[in-house]
């Protein structure tokens, strides 16, 4: 096992006070966590998983991975206790009268399959709700492993398993976030907490790292799609929705499911700005307004520019929009590059953007030389 540096962002020890009434979230303790500009990894929508746990008898493992913040009811009792929304375990006890306290080595344990591989920039261990039944402390390590392990499989002696945060204190009620630097691409998670308790939710924030011989046997395939490497890097407006809805799995299945921005006053126009998944030459386009109906973009146009300092180069003119519609766009020729920009005129929203390519030679390369640099 080899541990890697980390930085705890947020430093929160100790009990939350007993839930007083009113907004449960109301001394609730976060702070700002740069990664989580990043996609969570983690995501059920992108295929995650927690695929095992040695223990969950107040509360299921799967509520670790469920979108939205936990809930409460302050009245919601079950047969073994308090209802709560996230994984708890039972309390830990010793051997014997005399010794009746966990050891320092006790620990229970999660295994947590990553909806996308990648390389992880933060972890959000989130005790939500958790004010004096949560761990007094939480550990993380990554694994890279091919194909769809067991857990029988991921805990054999021979699965190499890197420290990403180390043992470290965490507080109750509270937004727990540690950055991590190790550059390396994982496909599951082990989570631990120390001896015993809750956790309401995980987020593994980071940039997702494709298998180039997928890619290559799908040959034609979304060049910007999520599970594929594709990654936003910039939007105008975020008020309503995360602009990364946007090149998420499958369709949308409701309004905020998508991107959508604030009412526009000006002459301006809003944008979202993507990154490829590498080097691609694009030919067709599909921009969803599914699920907007009153408030889906006017017209849209996607351009392309090829490299960091490379000019924009309009691929779809603008284009008028219908609500709730997929609009689909083959290109007349080939539109090469690394980058893409989707404009909306004058606001709005979109649901979906896939554009349809495949990867050029040297982006294949680059794609290859880094998976295998970082692992894979």
């Amino acid at each position: 096992m080899t541990a890697q540096q980390n930085t705890s962002l947020a430093s929160f020890t100790g009990d939350a006070q007993p839930y007083g009434g009113g907004d449960p979230y109301a001394d609730y303790r976060t702070a700002d966590l740069p990664f989580t500009q990043y996609a969570n990894l983690a995501d059920r929508q992108l295929g995650a998983g927690v695929v095992a746990a040695n223990d969950e008898f107040f509360a299921q493992r799967e509520n670790l991975l469920v979108p939205g913040p936990a809930e409460f009811d302050p009245e919601h009792f079950g047969h073994k206790g308090k209802v709560m929304d996230g994984w708890e375990t039972r309390r830990r006890r010793g051997v014997s009268a005399e010794h009746p306290w966990p050891t320092e080595e006790d620990h229970d344990w999660a295994l947590i399959r990553l909806g996308a591989p990648g390389v992880i920039r933060g972890i959000v261990v989130d005790t939500a709700h958790f004010r004096g039944n949560y761990p007094q402390a939480v550990s993380v390590e990554g694994a890279s492993v091919a194909g769809s392990p067991s857990p029988e499989e991921l805990l054999a002696d021979d699965v190499k398993w890197t420290t990403l945060v180390p043992r470290t204190p965490v507080g109750g009620h509270a937004a727990n976030g540690f950055a991590v630097s190790t550059e390396q691409r994982f496909t599951h998670l082990r989570l631990k907490q120390h001896p015993d308790g809750g956790i309401a939710r995980l987020r593994v924030h980071g940039e997702v790292v494709p298998d180039p011989a997928w890619l290559a046997a799908l040959g034609t395939f979304d060049v910007v799609a999520l599970e594929n490497g594709g990654r936003v890097e910039d939007a105008s407006n975020l008020f309503y929705s995360p602009a990364t809805n946007t090149i998420q799995p499958g369709r949308s299945r409701k309004m905020d499911d998508g991107w959508e921005t604030r009412r526009r006053r000006d002459r301006g126009n809003d944008w979202i700005q993507y990154r490829l998944v590498d080097r691609s030459q694009i030919r067709a386009i599909e921009i969803d307004t599914a699920y907007l109906k009153g408030n889906s973009a006017g017209w849209a146009s996607v351009s392309v520019k090829d490299g960091e300092d490379g000019e924009w180069r309009e691929a779809l003119p603008r284009t008028r929009m219908q609500p709730d519609t997929n609009h689909r766009f083959v290109l007349p020729e080939a539109a090469v590059g690394t980058h893409a920009r989707v404009d909306i005129f004058p606001d709005g929203g979109i649901s979906r953007l896939r554009l349809f390519g495949t990867l050029t030679e040297d982006g294949a390369a680059h794609l290859a030389a880094r998976h295998q640099e970082l692992g894979g």
